[in-house]
């Protein structure tokens, strides 16, 4: 029973479930991120550079025969993946960012005194007594 125990400790910790979830945002956020460099970023980027659509570009290695199928280096959408990955990592950057900078605001708040503990008061005391009758 040890074993179960540990794992049940084990999955339901804030953490697990914090982890499943950016996991499953980050899958839609990825597919958001696509098709904004698919249909939005690239068709321009396309015109500009003469019509040419990225998702086509590619290069036959070896034409198609009887049965088999052509062998083709598809550059364009190796050249798509990587701008959404520059997306997706500059937006993550820019969370990470923000997310250090929290941190450090919360870090720089000056933190309240502790509350002095019976003996320091009792200590402070008697250094206050012992000055008064020193001053006499």
């Amino acid at each position: 029973m040890g074993m179960m125990k540990e794992f049940k400790d084990f999955a339901v910790k804030g953490n697990v479930v914090d982890m499943a979830v950016g996991i499953i945002i980050g899958a839609a956020f990825g597919k958001i991120v696509s098709s904004f460099v698919g249909d939005v970023i690239m068709p321009p980027i396309g015109v500009l550079l003469g019509g040419v659509d990225f998702t086509n570009l590619a290069l036959t290695v070896k034409e198609a025969t009887g049965d088999q199928a052509a062998v083709v280096i598809r550059y364009g959408k190796f050249i798509q993946t990587v701008i959404d990955f520059i997306i997706v990592a500059f937006a993550i950057f820019l969370v990470v960012k923000s997310l250090n900078a929290l941190k450090r605001k919360e870090e720089e708040a000056p933190a309240a005194p502790p509350k002095p503990t019976n003996e320091e008061v009792l200590l402070s005391e008697i250094r206050d007594l012992l000055a008064k009758q020193g001053k006499k």
